[in-house]
């Protein structure tokens, strides 16, 4: 996967900081959770639905040293919901993290919400 930089939706990345103030995690910290709890949610997410008008990241601030781990559970999950992961990859990846930025800004009010959550996943 080619992907370098990413970008939020606009009003995705006002949730992130709003979640950034609520837990005191940094927003990559945040993405990575949300990331593993859209690839739990189940259905596949809807990758028009997101503009990239919001917050930018290089990929390995995201990802991390768990790069690697993090497009393996993408692909899994792909490969689960029948997607062509050689065209389709980027988009879902993209797709997962905004969506599961929704879901953490739905569930998390304080810090307590996110270690239950954590527990969830």
């Amino acid at each position: 996967m080619k992907l370098n930089k990413v970008k939020l939706d606009g009003e995705l990345t006002t949730k992130v900081r709003l979640l950034k103030s609520r837990t005191g995690l940094t927003p990559n910290i945040l993405c990575r959770i949300g990331f593993c709890l859209s690839l739990k949610e189940p259905g596949i997410p809807d990758t028009e639905r997101y503009l990239e008008d919001g917050m930018e990241f290089n990929r390995y601030t995201l990802t991390g040293e768990w790069d690697s781990l993090f497009i393996a559970l993408l692909k899994e999950r792909c490969l689960q919901d029948d997607i062509d992961i050689k065209t389709e990859l980027q988009d879902q990846f993209i797709a997962h993290l905004n969506r599961g930025i929704s879901l953490v800004y739905n569930r998390v009010k304080n810090l307590k919400d996110l270690s239950d959550l954590i527990v969830a996943i």
